[in-house]
């Protein structure tokens, strides 16, 4: 059974409300989902139903609605004023113009003990995915008088205190059932864990195929907060390898790479075009190799400076030439992470791929390394994607009117940006973007989704402001409009 991680979900909730589908409506999905549970098990009888300030208290919110004929009481574990999300407000609001009775509880105290053991039915809608380290008191004190109830337990999503992503919890609700929505949450997996999910019962919701297979907001949220206590470095070093025939291809990766978010980033670049590529920017630390092109001689001093980073983005405007291709066959190995891009896509590098590289080629490149054309139709195409980053265990970013993005087990697509990037150096750009966002996350695949999005969503800001005129530098300049929080 797929599962997916409470992180993946929050992301496809904010990517429907992207595509125009309301919380409110996903809300409203799930809470009828759990009534329906309940009426599948009794006709008649008490309902007590036990809410959190969160997202999983306004499904039980809703689920209260839809109990017409049942004695239905609705316990919130604090006061309205603490309710979190605007979903979960309105639901309680609507309540609040119903005849069902609702207490608002601030301390463990004021539980009605008797309420709860009286239950023929109770619903947990406390935490869900939202828990997070230690239960507090009040709803510690609530989960413990659920398990010691002998009321049928209902749990919304998650049991309330179990950690959705499989990791270690201190105490869960014990539930008969868990309705739990669009996709079993990973936690729930575990074979021990049964004694706290019951039947688990998966409801579709209305969330679409589109929220999850195209990038959206919600993909792009970890990468736009750090925690104040940051130092210089922590938000990822970037060492971009570029340039000798060319020179502004590699200075458009590094500004993409610091626009990004980047604490540090380095070019090392061949002596002829280093003092051009650090006059684009003051903000550039440039370190002049030893030729005019990229010669298996820099080694020693570029695996210096790949120590020191956390990504190496690797390709633009170094050339073809056959000494620079054996220099970057030398290097690839020595990464921790890479982003390799234009003329480093040689099919030279393939037996060198692995996990943690991502490639970003477009059709062209993609077709050099594969010896295939890439189809047009998408089905066909997120096949071929698909296909080679599996059989080498790579992460792909097809840049196109719809970038591909796969590492052989997920697909996404991307559909932001606009025909004005076909213009020089948005590509160069995009990949100093992808490394930037490798540099601060684990996962290739995130980090190649989400920059293609902003790349594109920024490209489409600068249409906006400048046609088909706009530059390359005008995509820079919007990439924090995009990641603004």
């Amino acid at each position: 059974m797929q599962a997916i991680t409470s992180s993946r979900m929050a992301a496809i909730d904010a990517n429907c409300e992207y595509l125009g589908i309301k919380r409110l409506v996903l809300m409203e999905n799930a809470g009828t989902a759990v009534a329906r549970a309940v009426k599948e098990r009794i006709s008649t009888g008490n309902v007590v139903i036990i809410a959190g300030k969160g997202n999983n208290g306004g499904d039980a919110f809703v689920a209260a609605r839809h109990l017409s004929g049942f004695d239905v009481i609705v316990i919130l574990l604090g006061r309205k004023e603490e309710i979190k999300t605007p979903e979960a407000l309105q639901n309680w609001n609507a309540l609040e113009n119903t005849s069902i009775p609702l207490k608002q509880v601030a301390d463990s105290n004021a539980l009605d003990r008797k309420l709860i053991e009286n239950a023929d039915i109770i619903i947990d809608g406390i935490f869900g995915t939202g828990v997070r380290g230690k239960i507090r008191e009040l709803e510690s004190t609530a989960i413990n008088l659920i398990n010691a109830s002998g009321a049928f337990v209902i749990s919304v999503d998650v049991p309330s205190g179990l950690d959705p992503d499989g990791g270690k919890f201190e105490k869960s609700v014990k539930a008969g059932i868990t309705v739990t929505f669009h996709k079993i949450k990973a936690g729930l997996l575990p074979h021990e864990v049964k004694k706290y999910s019951g039947e688990i019962r998966v409801v579709d919701i209305g969330i679409p195929q589109d929220a999850e297979l195209y990038v959206g907001p919600g993909d792009i949220q970890p990468f736009l907060k750090r925690p104040a206590t940051s130092h210089k470095g922590d938000a990822g070093r970037v060492l971009v390898i570029g340039g000798g025939p060319y020179s502004g291809a590699p200075a458009l990766a590094a500004l993409g790479a610091l626009r990004s978010g980047a604490d540090i980033v380095t070019v090392a670049a061949p002596r002829n075009v280093s003092d051009i590529i650090a006059s684009f920017s003051p903000n550039l630390i440039v370190h002049a190799l030893t030729g005019d092109i990229l010669l298996e001689e820099d080694i020693s001093v570029i695996s210096r400076l790949i120590s020191g980073h956390d990504v190496v983005v690797m390709g633009m405007g170094l050339g073809t030439a056959d000494e620079t291709l054996c220099a970057i066959e030398k290097i690839v190995p020595l990464c921790k992470k890479a982003v390799i891009d234009a003329d480093a896509l040689s099919p030279r590098l393939i037996p060198l791929f692995n996990n943690k590289i991502i490639i970003t080629p477009h059709a062209g490149e993609m077709k050099r390394l594969s010896g295939l054309d890439v189809p047009h139709d998408l089905k066909e195409r997120v096949k071929m994607i698909k296909d080679f980053a599996d059989d080498h265990e790579v992460t792909v970013l097809l840049k196109g009117a719809v970038d591909i993005i796969s590492d052989g087990i997920e697909v996404r697509a991307n559909r932001t940006g606009n025909a004005g990037m076909t213009v020089g150096g948005t590509g160069d750009v995009l990949a100093g973007l992808t490394g930037a966002l490798f540099a601060r996350c684990d996962s290739p695949l995130e980090a190649a989704a989400s920059s293609a999005f902003i790349n594109g969503a920024a490209g489409d800001f600068a249409f906006c402001e400048f046609g088909y005129g706009l530059l390359a530098t005008d995509v820079i300049d919007y990439i924090p409009t995009v990641m603004k929080v």
